[in-house]
């Protein structure tokens, strides 16, 4: 599967769905399971790229503002439900994290706590080839290899947040004491 199918089966997940994240995962997985099972597979190596290409260091703390926090798996459903809002929204997410204070959503749970997640949306392949086969998706036997995070910053550090990311910070830290 190349890089347009993937995201063109996601933006016809999406299309359908009225924007709940579960909902695109849902239909995805439904979109994908009337695949032949190589396409499946196609979908799953891509994921994997996708996921490790947003394994950054900033993109986690954007996250981490946003959701209040994000543990390893939470930066990884955040990450699931940055590939519900679609391919543009998602490179320039990885691109420019910061980016995300842009998003109407993003700006609204600055007020409504509202936290950002989509489990469902990483378990589109498995899901879709067990509906389709009836079997397991077989194992990757070439993981991709995930980005070094040597980069890493204290993400409860308002200063460093205000610095890496300001318009997130903006929305989502205290302004500073004067």
């Amino acid at each position: 599967m190349r890089t347009d199918d993937f995201w063109r089966l996601i933006d016809e997940a999406r299309a359908g769905a009225g924007g709940a994240p579960d909902a695109v995962a849902a239909r995805a997985v439904a979109l994908l399971a009337a695949r032949d099972p190589a396409e499946i597979l196609g979908y799953a190596q891509h994921q994997q790229r996708v996921l490790a290409a947003s394994y950054t260091v900033d993109l986690w703390g954007a996250a981490y503002l946003i959701n209040g926090g994000a543990s390893d798996d939470g930066f990884e459903y955040f990450r699931g439900w940055l590939m519900t809002q679609g391919r543009a929204v998602f490179a320039r997410a990885v691109g420019a994290p910061d980016s995300l204070a842009e998003l109407p959503q993003v700006r609204a749970a600055a007020l409504s706590g509202e936290e950002f997640e989509c489990e469902d949306m990483l378990a589109v392949p498995w899901d879709a080839y067990r509906k389709a086969t009836a079997a397991d998706l077989p194992t990757n036997r070439d993981p991709v290899p995930v980005p070094n995070l040597d980069d890493f910053w204290d993400f409860d550090d308002e200063d460093a947040a205000r610095q890496r990311l300001p318009k997130l910070a903006a929305l989502f830290v205290e302004p500073p004491m004067e």
